[in-house]
């Protein structure tokens, strides 16, 4: 964020935390901003999609400024799920961040690709040719996607009917608590197949992973209890360029996130 401020090169500028109306996540974020003011002297602000568009305005050279004031960057922490727009108001806000000269993390671009259906589209046979030219690359890369289907297929339905354990059924959405398991596939499956309506466009289906279960300890309230858990290992990319040349490009951190084995969502970081 600091080094994308910086190729900004104006040094008034602020970073915004993009935010949700009633943010509960936000200690890290705080801590972000105290870090950006602490090592780099660089000042952030917080404001809803409902805010920017209330305050928002881009002059004619591009630039962004929300309440009077230049941004650099905008930093979204909010606007990955259908609930953060509520109204028109909260896309014209987005439409406006995306048209200013702002640097965006993520890029339009590159929060689309973290979406189920861009990537629906890239497991499809002969997509990533469009991306690598050595065979051997691609073949390694086929090899760590799980299946992914849209509801378009009629074998891969009758199939998760079949057998819903082997599937999860996924909305197009951020973070956990809105798939469907086990009996739940085949019942909104068979839901969507009576309905013959528009809605099993929302939805893609998955190859469900079963990941080794290790015997763990997990300590809530001061109370130290015994349970079989799976853990999931994320590891994150820091990428930023300008036009073709390429700024920052590196590994910067990994979180490892552990639940029980009989829950289908939540867990701790």
């Amino acid at each position: 964020l600091a080094k994308a401020w910086t190729e900004y090169n104006r040094p008034r500028a602020l970073v915004m935390v993009v935010v949700q109306p009633e943010e509960r996540n936000m200690y890290d974020q705080h801590w972000l901003c105290e870090a950006l003011k602490d090592r780099h002297n660089v000042t952030t602000i917080r404001k809803t999609l409902a805010e920017i568009d209330k305050e928002g305005e881009i002059l004619p050279d591009g630039t962004l400024l929300v309440g009077g004031q230049e941004i650099s960057v905008v930093y979204f922490r909010a606007g990955y799920a259908p609930t953060d727009y509520p109204s028109e108001a909260e896309w014209r806000a987005r439409l406006l961040m995306e048209q200013s000269s702002a640097v965006r993390c993520p890029s339009i671009s590159y929060h689309l690709a973290g979406t189920k259906k861009i990537q629906q589209e890239l497991a499809k046979p002969n997509m990533l040719e469009g991306f690598l030219e050595n065979k051997e690359d691609i073949s390694k890369l086929q090899k760590c996607f799980a299946g992914l289907w849209s509801l378009e297929d009629s074998d891969i339905i009758r199939k998760a009917i079949e057998r819903p354990e082997l599937f999860v059924m996924d909305p197009q959405r951020e973070g956990g608590g809105n798939n469907f398991y086990g009996d739940d596939v085949r019942t909104n499956l068979v839901r969507l197949q009576k309905e013959g309506t528009q809605e099993d466009a929302a939805y893609i289906l998955m190859q469900r992973i079963f990941p080794s279960v290790s015997p763990t300890f997990l300590v809530r309230e001061g109370i130290c209890h015994k349970d079989h858990a799976i853990s999931e290992l994320g590891v994150y990319g820091a990428y930023l360029r300008n036009k073709e040349k390429v700024i920052v490009n590196e590994q910067c951190g990994y979180l490892m996130r552990t639940k029980v084995s009989s829950s289908d969502e939540g867990g701790v970081a």
